[in-house]
């Protein structure tokens, strides 16, 4: 049996585990996809014929795949409701249909924080200790402050690789992203203005690398050089540094302080539809998952789990070598238990683009912030309205 995913979406010792558990029923066989992981899954979803057994589905590329949901089994069916009270129930929800067809198990979640160089804002004057961090930046106002002062004192350094980090957790922080539960396009409405507008708060005061989200090297010399001295995202961000920067080891810390209190990412399990035997594929989807694998999912890849009763066990309570020694679990479980639903449609994902690149055009100079703005408004009108958002 075919299993897919993508670098980092598992524990690669929980699927060696699993290819071991389940050896006298079926020869499990992880296959990691390389590339655009949606197209390719899709490529394979409509040819229809020889499909693997379970598939991985991105958190961000969730919503667009619900309005497939007959592509996918339901779980509902094969026994998930017996499970449902051990796992987050807003992550559920990312993976329901309107109809109430279950696609997805979650395989994690994507609570936030602030991921910060200890050694930098020692130098810098600023409190290198998580507590005292984020005593001191407790808003976004305090966070652009306190970037303020960082680059005074190390003008080679920059607060932040670009100002989309900050505008994607804010989003993630409220109830709304681009499109409301009625279909109606919402981006030009106050809860985007005001993402918008301290995102650009960081580009006028010179805050940001400049460094773009799909600059993958970019982004690993900046690390390895010590240029950036924090990064706002999701657990799983953990695993990113730990991969691209493994020289900084010991380096980096994370608080809580104005990121926490949104999921950002955290992605899913399915089984697809004209696959073979649906039975099995979900006895190896709740073994793989179960909370103390996903409890090593963590500990390996920084996948922060969706089953609560992992939060305290001992394998999350271990000190991170590369975070100093830090107990990193108490910050993303509070960041989780603070986290809620945000209605996202099919058309979001898409939407959401079109205000990055905009925000990228704002920090290359290319543009005005109030022309780019009325450009990513204007463009996420058009984009929803072709698909059908009203």
């Amino acid at each position: 049996m075919r299993l897919l995913y993508w670098s980092g979406g598992l524990s690669s010792e929980v699927l060696d585990r699993a290819r071991k558990q389940f050896a006298d029923r079926t020869e499990l066989d992880p296959v990691q996809i390389e590339g655009t992981y949606r197209d390719k899954l899709m490529e394979i979803l409509n040819a229809g014929t020889d499909l693997p057994g379970i598939v991985g589905i991105k958190g961000e590329e969730v919503a667009a795949l619900v309005p497939r949901a007959d592509l996918f089994a339901d779980l509902h069916t094969l026994g998930a409701d017996d499970l449902m009270s051990q796992y987050v129930p807003w992550k559920w929800q990312q993976a329901a249909s309107p109809d109430n067809r279950q696609i997805g198990f979650p395989i994690d979640t994507g609570p936030t924080a602030t991921f910060y160089r200890a050694d930098l804002f020692e130098r810098a004057g600023l409190p290198d200790d998580p507590g005292k961090m984020a005593a001191a930046v407790q808003t976004w106002a305090d966070y652009i402050a306190m970037g303020r002062k960082l680059v005074k004192a190390l003008p080679s350094v920059k607060l932040v690789r670009n100002s989309s980090e900050l505008y994607t957790i804010m989003l993630w922080q409220g109830t709304q992203r681009y499109i409301d539960e009625t279909n109606h396009y919402i981006g030009g409405e106050a809860h985007v203005k005001r993402a918008w507008d301290l995102s650009v708060q960081l580009i006028e005061n010179d805050l940001v690398a400049r460094i773009a989200g799909t600059d993958g090297d970019g982004w690993a010399k900046a690390l390895a050089e010590g240029t950036v001295a924090t990064a706002l995202g999701a657990s799983w961000l953990g695993y990113d540094l730990k991969s691209m920067a493994p020289d900084t080891s010991g380096k980096w810390r994370v608080a809580s302080g104005p990121a926490i209190g949104a999921n950002y990412g955290g992605s899913f399990l399915a089984i697809p539809q004209g696959s073979s035997d649906h039975a099995l594929s979900f006895e190896i989807i709740k073994w793989i998952l179960a909370p103390d694998n996903q409890a090593v999912a963590f500990t390996e890849a920084g996948l922060f789990p969706a089953a609560t009763a992992a939060f305290e066990m001992p394998a999350l309570l271990q000190p991170d070598p590369f975070f100093g020694g830090q107990k990193t679990v108490g910050i993303f479980a509070e960041s989780a238990r603070k986290a809620h639903r945000v209605y996202e449609a099919p058309a979001d994902g898409k939407i959401h683009e079109s205000f990055v690149l905009a925000l990228d055009e704002v920090e290359k100079g290319s543009t005005s912030a109030a022309q780019a703005w009325t450009a990513a408004v204007e463009g996420g009108r058009a984009t929803a309205a072709s698909l059908g958002v009203n």
